[in-house]
């Protein structure tokens, strides 16, 4: 969500505090902010908007100090706008928080009690107020900070300024991610590492419940007791080059074509060295597992709805799929025989880190499939498997998707394995299988012209549906995502079946359909359902390889894909309805890397 960066340094921390918001960028916000400690008085500019906006008004009112705290909000508590922006101040103390305060409301009406206003509709402001309230009454600042903590309820990550402090910074973490990094006589605060990539390699991971006293020689960290804690420093070197554009015109489009290469490095790691046999951690063993339960978020969670066929057919392994923020609600019945899967690019996504404590003592296994090593799904789940996507800076998820897509195939085929399910011989056929992957994703990003020009005429449309049968039905609900997430164009994704049961009353000549299929054994049925549509005048785009295309006869449009092996088809033809929503969203001018109210990572309830 939004984004947090923090700098005690040697130089002027402004500009250095810009930059590192805009590596930020990618997790979407509204306003942005910064507040400084210069000379010892504290001092602030907001803005609404992009952080361009920041900048100029930086240019006409600069301001100066070594000390610095900036932020990106995304708007929860108040419309956005320079007053709800952070940093939020009062009186002697500045606070950017991420998160939510869940007992605002209480605290603010114990301060209005107390004589003490507020000026915006945040609860962000709150925290300010309460740290001012308890240094008014005597407490340093670490004490004040230290007090007000504890009143606080809800997710947040924390970053304290003050007014007459040049060398000091208060952090601290519950529920959302908050990362330290150590300098040279500097020392730098973020929610995100890659925040502080440039400035140092040496990391340190607030861990829940954390606080830390942060100044130029070092960190003292407490633990949500108050007692000291030993953190450990880790090493993190991002390439930069991994989070830049690379000579496209948008990150998306970077991402999407990056996939062959993200796949194929996967299948290394992954993979024996002569790619005969998996190479999976020893403590993902299915062989008594009688369930099997895989728990995420929007586009995570569909490729643990397409998962579920692999899961089930090379297997036989009863499985079940859970959107994350309901998962607790509906108080799943558990054994120490079923495990559970969590999916989530981020890491840190907090509903889908919610389900994982929820499990937490009540499943044989938990398993994180992952992007961020570092997160806090990584370090809490009992194994954690990478995908080994790199840096995804745009919002819509592409290279995640097909990377989730591939470790889910693998932990699949060991679980057919380790059932008895799969011989030897049958598992290497299906890992030879897997090879030709990187071909077939380079060999559909080959069309990517093709599917320019399906897009431009889809641009002036503002409904469209998706339709699949088995694994191309929830690559149809990702497909539908897709569209709506950049281009705001209203999509929805249905099984090709229950066409017929509703969605077929809004079929009219003006209504884009798109008919993902490979001449698979659904192939006729699917073609049977589109009939259905081109009998009611529906525009028909219909996605196959030629011998497919050639079987189900003229439609308005279509696009001819590779021939692929009917398990590979969901990685394949991923591909074409990325390009697709890519196309449309720049054929309707709207902002491709970073769409109107969404955040790449969620990190609140």
């Amino acid at each position: 969500m939004c984004g947090i960066v923090g700098v005690l340094g040697t130089h002027q921390v402004a500009p250095i505090i810009l930059d590192a918001l805009r590596r930020l960028e990618y997790r979407g916000y509204d306003s942005a902010g910064i507040a400084t400690v210069n000379e010892g008085l504290l001092d602030r500019r907001r803005t609404l908007g992009k952080l361009v906006n920041l900048s100029d008004l930086l240019v006409h009112e600069p301001l100066p100090g070594r000390a610095g705290i900036g932020h990106t909000r995304w708007a929860t508590h108040g419309a956005p706008s320079v007053s709800n922006a952070h940093p939020h101040r009062n009186g002697r103390v500045a606070v950017v928080h991420n998160g939510i305060i869940e007992n605002f409301r209480a605290l603010r009406a114990e301060m209005a009690a107390a004589g003490l206003i507020h000026e915006s509709e945040t609860d962000t402001e709150t925290v300010a107020v309460l740290v001012r309230h308890n240094m008014d009454q005597g407490m340093t600042p670490v004490e004040a900070a230290r007090t007000t903590l504890a009143r606080l309820e809800g997710a947040f990550a924390l970053a304290f300024l003050f007014e007459g402090e040049n060398d000091l910074m208060i952090g601290a973490r519950k529920g959302s991610p908050l990362v330290i990094g150590h300098g040279e006589g500097e020392m730098f605060l973020g929610s995100d590492a890659l925040a502080l990539a440039p400035l140092t390699e040496r990391i340190t991971y607030l861990e829940e419940g954390d606080w830390a006293v942060i100044t130029r020689a070092g960190a003292e960290i407490f633990d949500a007791q108050g007692r000291r804690a030993n953190r450990a420093l880790a090493r993190v070197r991002l390439d930069q080059a991994a989070v830049d554009k690379g000579g496209h015109r948008h990150f998306m489009a970077k991402e999407i074509a990056e996939q062959p290469a993200v796949l194929g490095a996967a299948l290394n790691f992954h993979l024996s060295e002569d790619k005969s046999a998996l190479a999976l951690p020893e403590e993902v063993d299915f062989a008594t597992c009688d369930r099997l339960t895989l728990v995420a978020c929007g586009t995570g969670f569909y490729a643990a709805q397409l998962a579920k066929y692999w899961f089930e057919q090379l297997a036989g392994l009863p499985c079940e799929t859970d959107i994350a923020s309901e998962y607790r609600y509906r108080q799943p019945v558990l054994t120490r025989q079923n495990m559970a899967v969590f999916i989530s690019q981020s890491g840190e996504t907090a509903d889908t880190l919610a389900a994982l404590r929820h499990v937490q003592g009540q499943v044989a296994r938990s398993i994180g499939v992952i992007n961020v090593p570092s997160s806090s799904i990584a370090r809490e789940t009992d194994v954690a498997l990478p995908i080994l996507a790199g840096p995804e800076i745009s919002v819509a998820s592409t290279k995640a998707f097909t990377a989730q897509l591939l470790v889910l195939f693998l932990m699949a085929l060991k679980a057919g394995q380790d059932r008895g399910r799969l011989s030897t011989e049958q598992l290497a056929e299906h890992l030879q299988m897997l090879q030709t992957l990187p071909g077939l994703m380079r060999a559909a990003l080959d069309r990517e012209e093709e599917i320019a020009t399906l897009a431009h005429e889809l641009a002036g449309v503002e409904h469209a549906l998706f339709m699949g049968r088995g694994p191309m039905y929830p690559l149809a609900l990702e497909a539908a995502l897709k569209l709506k997430e950049i281009s705001y164009i209203h999509a929805e994704g249905y099984a090709s079946g229950e066409l017929k049961h509703g969605p077929i009353a809004l079929i009219d000549e003006a209504m884009p359909v798109f008919v993902l299929a490979p001449r698979d054994e659904l192939f006729a049925k699917t073609v049977s359902n589109m009939q259905e549509v081109l009998a009611r005048h529906g525009q028909v785009v219909l996605f196959s390889d030629r011998t497919g295309l050639a079987e189900a006869g003229a439609v308005p449009h279509s696009l001819a894909m590779p021939e692929v092996p009917p398990l590979l088809a969901p990685f394949v033809y991923a591909v074409p309805v990325q390009l697709l929503a890519y196309h449309a969203a720049l054929a309707r001018g709207t902002d491709v890397d970073q769409p109107r109210n969404l955040a790449k990572s969620v990190t609140v309830e």
